[in-house]
């Protein structure tokens, strides 16, 4: 199966590496939008254009489906994208709901971008108590490798875990730096979205190949990359 995956830089990349854990013999095409992000600060008119001309693209190298590995654009335009392409589309939130009703938590933190806040998807498809926290600084600091920069941004994102018994990633790029979310997070689990959607979508085998492509070369993007699908962040 030829499978296209998209996200505004590297973060889908978490996603692209948990489908080849789960289904490594498929062919996938994944486009990171490293000239336009972060999309978290951008507009829901903007995401959709960036979306747009991301789909087709990917519809040009005759892509069977298409998973939208960004928490961004999953949380503000998944219906309508769906609704608007004939060809199955997948959202890293897609099976979301399914899983959290399964493990009943009670008390969810999700940490997503200020677009995905605004939008408040998380609070209408989770059925228990919701705290949605924006991270703004957090993709600039992954896609920069500022990572001196990173205790004192989840110092203040992470202020206040009373009560909480679940983190929800709600950004693709948040993964890449999980082993710190989780020692500031004790005893709670942490919820990779793109993990949960690979180990529950049903993919026809055919082979294993891996086509890249980024709309705007970083400095940082070759190590970036070669760090997140080899497991060295």
């Amino acid at each position: 199966m030829r499978i296209g995956l998209f996200d505004s830089g590297i973060g889908g990349l978490t996603v692209l590496k948990s489908f080849l854990k789960y289904h490594p013999n498929n062919e996938y095409f994944y486009y990171g939008d490293t000239k336009h992000l972060p999309y978290g600060e951008k507009t829901k008119e903007e995401l959709y254009e960036y979306s747009k001309n991301i789909i087709n693209f990917l519809l040009e190298k005759k892509v069977d489906i298409i998973i939208i590995a960004c928490g961004t654009v999953s949380a503000n335009l998944y219906d309508k994208l769906k609704e608007e392409y004939n060809i199955p589309i997948y959202s890293v939130i897609s099976e979301l709901p399914k899983y959290l009703e399964e493990k009943q938590y009670k008390n969810t933190l999700v940490l997503a971008t200020n677009a995905t806040v605004n939008s408040h998807t998380f609070k209408r498809i989770i059925k228990s108590n919701v705290t949605e926290v924006a991270c703004p600084k957090l993709v600039p600091i992954i896609e920069n490798n500022k990572y001196d920069e990173l205790k004192e941004a989840l110092d203040t994102y992470l202020n206040n875990l009373n009560e909480i018994d679940s983190i929800i990633l709600g950004c693709t790029h948040y993964p890449i730096i999980r082993k710190y979310i989780e020692e500031k997070a004790n005893n709670i689990d942490i919820i990779d979205m793109g993990e949960i959607l690979a180990k529950r979508i049903e993919v026809i085998d055919s082979k294993h190949d891996i086509h890249l492509y980024f709309s705007k070369i970083t400095d940082n993007l070759q190590e970036n990359i070669n760090k997140i699908l080899q497991n060295n962040i």
